[in-house]
């Protein structure tokens, strides 16, 4: 088996940095979990509220912590610092090899999209954002493990792109790309079309911080089981 995991994103329109983070960490049992944190507003101090809380999942995750665990004790830790001031969603995509299962966290307004062999889901179950209430829990989603499943989570820049111009971004526009993605290509190319789709839908002035997060399960024996990970970042 191996996973393939992409993100892709931009910054608001003029703002400079973006308010979303991105954190990827070994689980300490085997496999992966993929974070992806939208802090409330935009700039320099969302990226600190968005870095903070995906620093701590992180770290938990690494400490061996469930992920509904760390869902809520990153919201207890963003609450009591910021004393219920601030807010920032928290989406957690984990393959938990211990387990050998795929477990999906939310604590945000966007639905995550997933694609089995057999059906295609969408998981938009309400549930408020972590650090504004005292008591906050996420959505937790398990699967199987199984090859061909493609996880796609998202800020709420990519969910609101277009809006503005009555041409919003919708999850059947999406779904349409992930079924017409040709798995060959990987999901790299899936994840910068998703992108590429909230930009020009927002006439290329990102009218809010956008972010992809794709994850794909794919059959296959690799003798030395090689782990690699690339980077590009712009500035």
């Amino acid at each position: 088996m191996k996973i393939e995991l992409a993100t892709d994103k931009v910054p608001k329109h003029a703002s400079g940095e973006s308010g979303d983070s991105f954190e990827v960490v070994e689980r300490p049992q085997g496999g992966i979990t993929a974070i992806l944190a939208d802090g409330q507003g935009s700039g320099p101090s969302a990226k600190i509220t968005s870095n903070t809380v995906a620093a701590k999942a992180a770290s938990l995750v690494s400490d061996g912590t469930r992920d509904g665990a760390v869902s809520r004790a990153a919201h207890d830790f963003l609450y009591a610092q910021k004393r219920g001031r601030v807010s920032s969603t928290l989406t957690m995509v984990s393959c938990d090899l211990a387990t050998d299962t795929l477990v999906i966290s939310r604590n945000s307004n966007c639905p995550v999209i997933v694609k089995t062999e057999d059906e295609i889901k969408v998981l938009d179950e309400p549930v408020k954002p972590i650090g504004f209430h005292y008591f906050v829990k996420p959505t937790i989603d398990e699967l199987p493990i199984t090859p061909g499943t493609v996880v796609i989570s998202f800020s709420d820049g990519i969910f609101h792109a277009g809006r503005k111009f009555g041409n919003q971004v919708a999850v059947d526009d999406i779904i349409e790309m992930l079924e017409t993605n040709n798995q060959q290509d990987g999901i790299y190319e899936l994840s910068q079309d998703i992108l590429s789709l909230a930009v020009d839908r927002d006439r290329n002035r990102p009218q809010d911080d956008m972010s992809v997060l794709v994850l794909g399960l794919f059959a296959g024996e690799y003798q030395h089981k090689p782990r690699q990970l690339r980077v590009m970042y712009t500035y």
